[in-house]
């Protein structure tokens, strides 16, 4: 059984009922259980409203790099993830490449973002884009390497991954890997070791090979552990056995059911 470790079932353009099947295809494909990622703490309730029902769904609750005009202060942030329902704290992180021009606010919201999931000890879930040094380096100033965390929808180079590992964070990857473009991507994901490795489909954008051009779903994350299988040479069933793992590992307030 496969786990999308990194969608956003609020941001499909599905009416709930069609919500629904979706969440049932997913299920129906072998996808036990998805986490869905806020981007802003100004639409958590609302992202809530449309997914807290379905029980093989978890939510995070947190501020997007690209969505600084959602900056919330620590406090109100910490009111959010003390929630029970709030299993991870995100997403944060830095991208200089599509918002460089909101760099401070973006490095403030990542460290009140690091502080808050130290104190709830709920994992962290990074974007980072063209930011390594600066993400490689509040982390090691402010992250407490027993509160988890993982680099999701990772492209990056191999050594900011090696770094985040040492640190104890896991990498997770999406359909991008898929890509054509993605040699180099793909030439790193061999290189992260099994008991690191996350995998996601960042629904509703980045749809693996060969459904791009469509709306991602998160069944299409058995797509993405096919592809990551091959590349590593062994059988999808063991990619997803360990990723699954890995998953209930780094999030430890969802329980397991399957």
């Amino acid at each position: 059984m496969f786990v999308d470790s990194h969608c956003h079932l609020d941001r499909l353009k599905a009416s709930d009922a069609e919500l629904v099947t979706i969440v049932e295809d997913a299920h129906n494909t072998g996808v036990e259980h998805m986490l869905c990622v806020s981007v802003s703490v100004k639409e958590y309730a609302q992202m809530r409203e449309r997914v807290s029902h379905f029980k093989n769904v978890s939510m995070s609750c947190g501020v997007h790099p690209l969505h600084q005009e959602d900056a919330c202060d620590i406090d109100t942030l910490l009111k959010h993830v003390k929630e029970p329902e709030v299993i991870a704290v995100g997403e944060t992180g830095l991208d200089y490449h599509y918002s460089a021009d909101t760099k401070a606010t973006q490095l403030t919201s990542f460290v009140d973002h690091i502080k808050a999931a130290n104190v709830v000890k709920k994992p962290l879930i990074i974007h980072t884009r063209a930011a390594q040094q600066d993400t490689l380096r509040l982390l090691e100033e402010h992250y407490e390497h027993d509160t988890g965390a993982v680099l999701h929808c990772f492209t990056e180079s191999l050594e900011m991954a090696q770094a985040a590992m040492a640190m104890g964070i896991y990498i997770s990857i999406s359909g991008i890997v898929t890509f054509n473009s993605a040699k180099e991507l793909q030439e790193t994901v061999k290189q992260i070791p099994l008991d690191r490795l996350l995998i996601e489909t960042d629904s509703p954008w980045l749809a693996p090979v060969p459904h791009r051009g469509k709306e991602n779903q998160p069944k299409y994350v058995a797509e993405v552990a096919e592809f990551i299988a091959k590349l590593k040479g062994i059988s999808t069933q063991e990619l997803a056995e360990h990723t699954t793992n890995n998953f209930y590992r780094l999030f430890k307030h969802i329980p397991r059911t399957s």
